[in-house]
């Protein structure tokens, strides 16, 4: 039998994250986006509740919360600010490498820390050449020794520079394709390893986008996740998982562009009445709801699979694709149903649709989605 009701802790945390929503990232979310700053008085507040870093297992002191869990906060986060989000579900998106490719031990050393004061990972895939096309990185890493010595440049880096740890993927032979790939677990400070923060974003501006810059940045080898040649599985075990929460902050988009949407129109007049009687506005309001109703099913069923220990790797992109361009939809006829209000900053919407955009294209953009889709309905 389905069963689609919250369990009595899933319903706290979802009341907890929509109260800190509404009391630490509202209020602030406009003044960060202009200001293109990370608010790290959230990451501190964040940590304080336990809205922080949720992935570490309970062997390395962390929640252990499940993806169901994750994605039910997710989208009452991504309702106040969808930027804001970024930066806590990065930190979970570089804490998870560790947690599928990592030995307990490592797990101990690399995430208790992070349990101890307000601290955020990153995950380092992308470069300035190579997105989707991440087995043709050029970032490389050399054994010398007992120490990896990596060099190179990546891009497009959630939480780049700031935080504690980063893993890293490279190659040890840049013929070798996926088979040469290592992950790296690179702490903050490393000799030779810099960072530069990318300015004049779209959308997402509270979050720190960066590109990072190794010089012969040396890590030993106890800081190698898997073996040689496990760097590009990790990574893609990773973006299996992690997908999910990107379609649950998309549902978090929408459901904000529907409550705004609703609002102004029961105050806006139009020929004498209230736009709400015009079926035009209603169907808008209709397609938004169906969207998001949809897209919840969606994203919970993906997120239901993770935490079962299923294959979910269909699912999560059909929930990542799905969502993020339903939420992009949604945000783009909330700015209609307002009109020219709904094209200048006083309004929220339109910077749900800036923020939303990148939805579509981060943890691999909606074509390689479908691409993964078709791959599984083909195989």
């Amino acid at each position: 039998m389905i069963d689609f009701s919250l369990t009595d802790e899933q319903k706290q945390l979802q009341q907890l994250a929509r109260d800190f929503t509404r009391r630490e990232i509202m209020p602030i979310a406009s003044e960060y986006d202009q200001k293109e700053e990370l608010p790290w008085q959230v990451v501190e507040k964040a940590f304080e509740v336990g809205l922080l870093n949720l992935s570490i297992p309970e062997h390395a002191g962390g929640l252990e919360l499940g993806m169901l869990d994750e994605s039910i906060i997710g989208e009452e986060i991504a309702y106040g600010c969808m930027g804001i989000y970024t930066v806590l579900m990065a930190s979970d998106l570089g804490i998870t490498p560790i947690v599928v490719g990592g030995t307990e031990e490592q797990q101990k050393r690399f995430l208790t820390p992070l349990t101890q004061k307000p601290s955020l990972a990153a995950f380092a895939l992308s470069e300035p050449n190579n997105g989707s096309d991440a087995a043709a990185m050029s970032t490389t890493a050399v054994l010398d020794g007992d120490e990896w010595v990596i060099n190179g440049t990546k891009m497009w880096i959630s939480n780049g520079g700031i935080a504690e740890i980063t893993v890293v993927f490279a190659t040890t032979d840049k013929a070798g394709g996926h088979r040469a790939t290592v992950a790296l677990v690179v702490p903050k400070g490393a000799a030779g390893f810099s960072s530069n923060k990318i300015k004049h974003k779209m959308g997402q501006r509270a979050s720190l986008t960066a590109e990072l810059v190794f010089e012969n940045v040396r890590v030993p080898k106890e800081n190698q996740l898997g073996g040689l040649g496990d760097g590009f599985k990790i990574a893609m075990k990773t973006l299996d998982k992690t997908r999910v929460p990107v379609a649950a902050g998309s549902v978090g988009v929408a459901r904000r562009a529907l409550d705004e949407s609703i609002k102004y129109a029961k105050e806006r007049e139009a020929f004498g009445k209230p736009i709400t009687t015009y079926q035009a506005i209603q169907f808008k309001l209709a397609e938004m709801a169906m969207g998001i109703e949809t897209g919840r099913l969606m994203t919970w069923k993906a997120a239901w699979l993770v935490d079962q220990g299923k294959p979910h790797a269909t699912e999560a992109a059909i929930a990542k694709a799905y969502c993020s361009e339903m939420a992009f939809d949604a945000a783009n006829e909330a700015i209609q149903v307002h009109g020219g209000y709904g094209y200048v900053g006083e309004y929220p919407v339109e910077k749900l649709l800036r923020d939303v955009k990148l939805n579509t294209i981060y943890e691999g953009t909606n074509e390689i989605q479908r691409v993964i889709i078709a791959r599984n309905l083909l195989k």
